[in-house]
């Protein structure tokens, strides 16, 4: 990379131009691509031989679990580019992805739990992938959460990005979970050795449902990363004008006040 293609990077108003001319096409071919795989998961997709109608969930469901997943590598990404190369757009990036990757976490807890019932007999069972995956939600929320907590935006670029790297641990106990310990949760079905188990009929719908949510949560980044840029315009602008009016104001300075003078008797 170019130390020129580097600055033009680094900038947040080349940014805002390009994710401008981007985002209404990303938009659309995200819809689109959705409509293509919601079609399919409700009207072409067969039912499980032995799930039934309840398989549908899937489609909702690991999508949500990939981007959960993925949000919070590209935090970790995005942390780095914070403390090592003060990148100025990487703690935005960071900030935009979280709010984004705990809902796709909660929405795969929750679908997860009612794909569950059925299968399962119950709701939620101390798995080690479902607590992996609950532990990323808190990991999330807690990251969210430090954010409103440092009112200098500095220290809480740098306190922020070393819990994202402390938390990126829990990124390959999600992935090997299945395979590290005995669980209820199904082993890798779609990136495995050997090719993928699904059935063609069923796996074509959910790579197109994949890609949709990765188009979607994509588009919101960008959306994201375009309003926080705005928010801290606004608060740089904010700031500046408070620190204007402070130097317009007359400094009075206090006289004594006066003393009363005693009446000749």
């Amino acid at each position: 990379m170019t130390p020129s293609l580097w600055t033009r990077l680094s900038n947040p108003s080349h940014f805002m131009r390009w994710s401008g001319m981007l985002v209404p096409w990303l938009t659309a071919l995200s819809l689109a691509v959705l409509a293509l795989g919601l079609y399919q998961t409700f009207f072409v997709v067969p039912p499980d031989y032995q799930q039934g109608e309840t398989v549908r969930i899937m489609y909702i469901h690991v999508p949500a679990a990939w981007l959960g997943v993925f949000f919070y590598g590209a935090m970790s990404l995005s942390a780095i580019g914070t403390l090592v190369w003060r990148h100025p757009l990487a703690d935005v990036a960071q900030r935009a992805a979280a709010p984004i990757g705990a809902a796709f976490t909660l929405i795969c807890l929750v679908t997860g739990s009612l794909w569950g019932k059925p299968m399962w007999g119950t709701y939620w069972v101390w798995d080690a992938r479902l607590t992996s995956m609950l532990i990323l939600l808190l990991i999330y929320c807690g990251i969210i959460a430090l954010w409103r907590t440092l009112e200098d935006p500095n220290r809480a670029a740098r306190a922020v990005a070393i819990l994202t790297l402390v938390g990126a641990v829990n990124l390959p106990i999600i992935k090997f979970s299945v395979n590290w310990w005995s669980t209820l949760h199904q082993p890798a079905s779609i990136l495995r050795m050997g090719g993928s188990t699904i059935d063609p009929s069923m796996l074509y719908p959910l790579l197109i449902m994949i890609a949709a949510a990765t188009l979607g949560g994509s588009t919101l980044h960008l959306y994201a990363m375009r309003t926080e840029i705005m928010r801290r315009r606004v608060r740089t602008l904010t700031i500046r004008e408070a620190e204007r009016l402070d130097r317009a104001q007359p400094r009075l300075t206090p006289t004594p006040a006066a003393l009363p003078v005693s009446q000749p008797v």
